[in-house]
């Protein structure tokens, strides 16, 4: 395998392509092949970025996207087989919560919590598969309804994952959504692959004003607080009460939302990539600009 020197914010890039659907890709069809830095970081290479291109070629001619996959990996001799499991179960996953059927979701996800680690459950599997629904819903192939009902059972199947996160005597996070923001899922995400690398968890859930983070800091003296969103928006209007928050605990930015420039301008970290990675990147010492 060629070593890979890209983090996935490049290829994105180079590609045209969003992170979070070259992830999907990845867990899905086995299509990107990275190595890891020595801080654990996914690196890809140029022949990942030949692979990308040959998919979306072969979408451009009307090919399904497991079909372009399959085409675009036939080429070279790196290539691979696109992993069964996670496959499989993305597709049970995408049939039964789109057609309502709550029983059989809660047995594909039950079957997903015996094969898979928390990690490659969270990281290959459902943050791709909700991806891939708000995709689609944006484009009209899936309903409100339909993407509403798959991200409440997910969102209930996580929020049971993480009955107890506040126990122990790992350092504390400060979980939030931005003021107005209601999209919560990665990082309950992100909470749940922090608490399994020891650290404990205070969730406040979506739209939190700042004025109660800054009180929460004051009170619990977190080792960090994490403020998501998915627009700018929502954290650039916040202005200086992000500055503030940054002088009680350190502060750390995530979701789309989170921008590089917001960051600085608040003295916050950036927490960019997928939330295993950053829950990594988080407990191993996050630095401060």
């Amino acid at each position: 395998m060629k070593e890979g020197h890209l983090r996935i914010g490049e290829l994105s890039r180079r590609v045209g392509v969003s992170p979070e659907l070259l992830r999907a890709w990845e867990g899905r069809y086995g299509l990107l092949q990275p190595t890891r830095s020595a801080g654990g970081f996914r690196l890809y290479s140029e022949a990942d970025e030949d692979r990308i291109k040959r998919m979306r070629a072969y979408q451009d001619q009307g090919l399904s996207a497991a079909e372009a996959a399959r085409l675009a990996l036939e080429p070279g001799t790196d290539q691979r087989p696109a992993p069964e499991s996670p496959a499989l179960d993305f597709g049970v996953f995408a049939e039964t919560l789109e057609s309502f059927d709550e029983p059989a979701a809660q047995a594909a996800f039950d079957r997903a919590l015996q094969t898979l680690s928390l990690d490659a459950l969270l990281r290959d599997l459902l943050l791709p598969y909700l991806h891939d629904l708000g995709e689609r819903w944006e484009v009209g192939t899936v309903t409100v309804a339909q993407e509403h009902f798959a991200s409440n059972v997910v969102r209930g199947r996580l929020l049971g994952l993480a009955r107890g996160w506040g126990q122990g005597a790992g350092p504390l996070a400060v979980l939030a959504c931005a003021p107005g923001e209601q999209h919560d899922l990665a990082l309950i995400a992100f909470g749940l692959a922090l608490r399994a690398r020891g650290w404990r968890i205070a969730y406040l859930g979506p739209d939190t004003p700042v004025e109660t983070l800054r009180e929460t800091a004051q009170s619990l003296e977190p080792r960090v607080v994490v403020v998501s969103a998915t627009a700018s928006r929502n954290l650039s209007r916040l202005g200086n009460e992000l500055v503030a928050l940054g002088r009680d605990a350190p502060l750390a930015l995530a979701g789309a939302g989170a921008t590089p420039a917001l960051a600085e301008a608040a003295g916050a970290a950036l927490l960019s990539e997928d939330p295993v990675t950053e829950a990594d990147r988080v407990a191993t010492g996050l630095e401060r600009p």
